[in-house]
């Protein structure tokens, strides 16, 4: 078995990806402290032909290096957008049929194994704040809430990594795959 070059990847050019048939489905970041995990989402996003991203409250935005850091460039393909105002986007991207889950742990979430898509909609998740979560006023006006189960001691993960996670299953989901 042998590595493969980055020249063997096939991978799309920036012009390609702009034109490229998208994901449809839509993430937005709210309040996310960490420059880190803004890049790794944008990255993430990439991977998967995510149609947009919506920068929400403190949540930083590029050009900046270190979102650059982690998002490899993928500031320059992925779609976005800043808002001051998450419950703003909600209601914006409900009022264009787009169906939005707050992704967090709260009464009667559906456990992401068990959330099912319908191939005729849009959606759009959103992740909260390192430490505070989904602001509730957002949880409040979404159409559901999605859990990703946890069996261990630790009540959260970061949120690059429940992007990750949310995300690859989505795309499954999405994209039958």
């Amino acid at each position: 078995m042998r590595k493969l070059e980055n020249s063997e990847l096939e991978r799309k050019s920036v012009e390609d990806f702009k034109t490229a048939s998208k994901t449809p489905l839509i993430l937005i970041l709210d309040d996310i402290r960490s420059l880190n995990n803004i890049g790794s989402v944008f990255r993430t996003a990439d991977a998967f032909l995510i149609e947009k991203i919506y920068l929400c409250g403190i949540t930083a935005t590029p050009p900046n290096k270190e979102i650059h850091k982690t998002a490899l460039g993928a500031t320059e393909t992925v779609d976005w957008e800043y808002a001051e105002d998450v419950l703003t986007v909600i209601q914006k991207l409900k009022g264009d049929k787009i169906k939005v889950y707050a992704i967090e742990q709260v009464e009667n979430a559906i456990f992401l194994q068990d959330f099912s898509v319908n191939q005729n909609e849009k959606y759009a998740v959103i992740f909260g704040n390192e430490v505070f979560g989904v602001n509730q006023k957002a949880i409040e006006i979404c159409d559901g809430t999605i859990e990703i189960p946890q069996l261990g001691t630790k009540h959260s993960l970061n949120i690059a990594v429940s992007a990750g996670i949310v995300v690859w299953d989505l795309f499954k989901k999405i994209a039958r795959i």
